[in-house]
């Protein structure tokens, strides 16, 4: 079966990429991948991160090259290995690894997030483990490594600054999904700080659709949520999965469901309409959220 029929109908499924990094077993969403490359020689960069090997062009194009190797802490990479050349946050980027061991069709159902004995929330670099072939392949979560090298690359907080306040926000309950407790708490702080002060915020996409299920029940659903804003990628239920629910759903479908996602490119984009998604933005762009937010409810 195809992919993007997959992604599209909004089956819950994934595709990981898994790679080797120091004889270790490492997987990737296969939506965030351009293409995968031959290393290349690169051109350092003086006084840039010690994870950053450098720039590189292909095809005329820009890319910084990461040492995947030296942010697992692992020391750092020689020349050779493969780049896997990515794309989210709106920026290509290249990660250097040993070598890829093939692509594997999974459900978010059997992705397990690690817990507190591996790492603080706030401090993993991985979005959940997965078994593949008795084997335990760790998902990496490529946006905390990039923000970590660059903070820039992360969720511009400070454009909230600059939003002219409206007293109407206040009134309008909106539900997140969001499996990234840092990324959960800074939207939450966001947009309160922006004026809406009635949010619901899940660890992740079944949690969303359980609690709408719960209030659908008690006939109160519009009452306690206005707007649903969805990740993609979580475990358990992904954000397209949970657009497709709510769409689908006769008495759910008229709450507008915003996409707010590192992964929203120009495919993505496509598949998010096709599910019924009334807004998509990528996750740099808290600011434009709250303007998108603004005009599904409170433009008349």
């Amino acid at each position: 079966m195809d992919s993007k029929i997959l992604m599209e109908s909004g089956t819950n499924e994934l595709e990981v990429l898994e790679f080797n990094v120091n004889g270790n077993s490492y997987g990737i969403n296969v939506a965030k991948i351009k293409e995968i490359i031959p290393y290349q020689t690169v051109t350092p960069v003086p006084n840039a991160h010690p994870s950053i090997e450098g720039l590189f062009m292909p095809r005329d194009v820009m890319i910084t090259a990461i040492d995947l190797r030296n942010c697992l802490q692992f020391g750092a990479s020689q020349p050779g290995g493969l780049f896997i050349i990515t794309n989210f946050n709106n920026l290509d980027i290249a990660f250097h690894v040993d070598t890829v061991v093939g692509i594997h069709r999974v459900s978010w159902t059997e992705i397990v997030k690690p817990n507190a004995t591996v790492s603080s929330a706030d401090e993993s670099i991985s979005t959940g483990i997965v078994k593949i072939n008795d084997k335990l392949v760790i998902i990496l979560d490529f946006e905390k490594i990039l923000s970590d090298i660059n903070p820039d690359t992360g969720l511009k907080v400070e454009e909230i600054d600059g939003i002219e306040k409206n007293s109407k926000r206040g009134e309008k309950p909106i539900l997140i999904a969001e499996d990234s407790i840092l990324l959960n708490r800074m939207i939450v702080e966001s947009l309160k700080k922006a004026g809406y002060y009635q949010l619901i915020h899940t660890a992740n996409g079944q949690e969303a659709y359980d609690l709408l299920m719960d209030l659908k029940q008690k006939g109160t659903v519009h009452q306690h949520v206005q707007c649903l804003i969805t990740d993609i990628e979580m475990p358990l239920m992904d954000g397209h999965r949970l657009t497709k629910l709510v769409k689908d759903d006769e008495e759910l479908r008229d709450i507008p469901v915003v996409i707010f996602s590192s992964l929203v490119n120009d495919e993505m984009r496509r598949k998010g309409e096709l599910l019924g998604a009334n807004a998509q933005l990528s996750k740099p762009e808290i600011g434009n959220l709250v303007h998108l937010i603004d005009g599904l409810l409170l433009d008349d």
